[in-house]
């Protein structure tokens, strides 16, 4: 484990400023509750200033609002959980993979792997596949033919990048498969979670841009597309042809239907359904129970005619 390192250290590699003893060192970092000798904590919000008094911390990391509510040695800065973040980078580095593909795997011939990859254990990577430079891949990944990944890339254990998607034809009764003729296209700098599965595009490619994050055991749909730098919590499913902006979050279990558009700088609330466009940045959310198909609909345009008739009466009123 790296360190330590003065606080003077820390800033100068990360910017801030340090107020109080530059010379103070620090091991690890820790939450404030926790926090002892050799070990810095962060104080997101005011709200939690009483923890921030009780601390044992031997520095911490504060906007120049909170500034003044501790004479413990600091690093000022604008934007604490993020510089938080950054620090732990430096004590606690990325554990990967050795790079090199582990005897368990399979690599397809004609895939090609860029430098320093490391596939894990039991992976498996198909003709034509393509996985760029320092990408790592936890065990018991599947990529699929002709997939592509980008450099720096993760992950982790149970991924599916390529699957057929959901594509079905009813004909008399029964269904008839329609061939999944794309692929999937990921940026640099994406992570993947577990078991998540991002199904291979219909006849265009599923495409998710550079610096994305998806948690955990998500299903992405045939066809969608999921903009830069957005994240995805867990248990979220993305329907086929869905377009998902830049810079988006979407909260845990929220489902979006397949078809619609999504702006940039979005936000989903966890649980949230998402059934049209959104045009317009901003934070939605959205639940009610469900019924009868008409019925729902009659109660929801009730609803939403008395939003409007309440809304109507303020003004007039």
């Amino acid at each position: 484990m790296p360190g330590p390192l003065t606080l003077g250290e820390i800033a100068s590699r990360l910017g801030g400023r340090v107020a109080g003893d530059a010379r103070t060192l620090i091991r690890q970092v820790a939450s404030l509750e926790n926090a002892g000798a050799g070990e810095i904590a962060f104080l997101t919000s005011a709200k939690h200033k009483a923890k921030l008094a009780a601390t044992q911390a031997a520095a911490v990391i504060v906007s120049a609002e909170a500034e003044k509510l501790t004479a413990r040695p600091r690093i000022v800065c604008d934007d604490p959980y993020a510089y938080y973040a950054r620090v732990s980078q430096i004590f606690n580095p990325r554990t990967l993979q050795e790079p090199g593909v582990h005897p368990s795997a399979v690599v397809a011939p004609g895939a090609r792997l860029g430098a320093r990859v490391s596939i894990g254990p039991g992976c498996v990577v198909g003709a034509g596949a393509s996985i760029g430079d320092d990408s790592c891949l936890y065990p018991r990944v599947v990529v699929y033919p002709g997939c592509s990944i980008g450099a720096r890339c993760i992950l982790q254990a149970g991924a599916v990048i390529g699957s057929d998607g959901f594509g079905n034809a009813r004909y008399e009764g029964r269904w008839i498969k329609i061939p999944q003729l794309g692929s999937v296209r990921i940026g640099d700098d994406v992570e993947i979670g577990a078991n998540t599965t991002v199904d291979r595009g219909h006849l265009g490619d599923t495409v998710i841009e550079e610096g994305a994050r998806l948690d955990n055991q998500i299903q992405v749909g045939h066809n969608t597309r999921i903009g830069a730098h957005t994240a995805i919590a867990g248990c979220v499913g993305i329907a086929g042809s869905a377009d998902i902006g830049r810079h988006c979050t979407i909260g845990g279990a929220a489902m979006i239907h397949g078809h619609i558009r999504i702006a940039d700088h979005v936000h989903v609330s966890a649980g949230t359904l998402i059934s049209r466009s959104l045009s317009k940045p901003g934070t939605y959310t959205g639940f009610y129970p469900f019924d009868e198909h008409e019925a729902w609909r009659r109660n929801a345009a009730q609803l939403r005619r008395l939003g409007k008739a309440k809304s109507k009466g303020k003004k007039n009123g």
